[in-house]
């Protein structure tokens, strides 16, 4: 607050003394002059008083303003702080990790229990096919044994080779082992094809077979080797 003063404290005292001259002059009474002074004192008392309001000290901070600074200061170190957990939680918490870790163990070890068991399937199925391999060419060597054998089929090494070839058939299909088809269209994943060859079939399809094929299962064992027929040529459809 601004207080703006007519007369200083000396001025004041002035003005008294002017006025008491004055009194003095017009034969003023007793009373007037001790009215002016009066006045004049407590004039200047106001002017004091005013003055000391102009210059307030200062106050202490308020506790309400002190309290809410704490509870600020408070509040921020207790987000700083690391939040404790209760110990109910963290027991809670340390089961979840562990149920979590024991469930992928579980899962991982039922995965490596079926692709064991899928191996050894895959094992036990295929465990003759290498020998079965081996076993082929001597089946191709028996069978041209077989063919020229075949132009005296009354005879006794016809009738016991044929008996061997029973034989050899049935261990192969008891091994899972089937002959590949060779007939129709030829089919790159079955066949072999060794030589093309000029003739009326479409192009493409199998002529004859030069070697037997086999396939274990669902697993090739060797490509029937095959003559596909070439494409026509416009001088031979003419």
């Amino acid at each position: 607050m601004v207080v703006q003063y007519l007369l200083t404290p000396s001025e004041y005292l002035s003005a008294y003394i002017q006025a008491k001259q004055e009194a003095s002059k017009f034969s003023a009474s007793a009373s007037a002059v001790t009215f002016l002074e009066g006045l004049t004192k407590v004039v200047s008392c106001i002017h004091i008083r005013l003055m000391q309001q102009d210059d307030p000290k200062p106050q202490d901070e308020s506790p309400v303003a002190a309290d809410e600074t704490a509870a600020t200061e408070e509040a921020q170190e207790t987000a700083e702080a690391p939040k404790e957990l209760d110990p109910w939680e963290q027991l809670e918490a340390e089961a979840a990790k562990w149920k979590e870790l024991s469930l992928r163990t579980a899962a991982e070890m039922d995965n490596l229990r079926k692709r064991t068991a899928r191996e050894r399937e895959e094992a036990i199925r295929y465990a003759n096919q290498r020998l079965l391999e081996d076993l082929l060419p001597v089946i191709d060597n028996f069978e041209m044994g077989m063919q020229a054998a075949a132009q005296d089929t009354s005879s006794m090494i016809f009738i016991g080779m044929d008996m061997v070839r029973k034989q050899l058939n049935e261990f192969l299909t008891a091994q899972g082992v089937e002959e590949i088809k060779a007939e129709g269209q030829f089919d790159a994943n079955m066949h072999d094809a060794v030589s093309q060859e000029a003739s009326d079939l479409p192009e493409g399809e199998i002529i004859r077979v030069t070697r037997r094929g086999f396939k274990i299962r669902d697993r090739l064992l060797r490509p029937a080797s095959v003559i596909v027929a070439a494409a026509q040529t416009p001088e031979a459809e003419a």
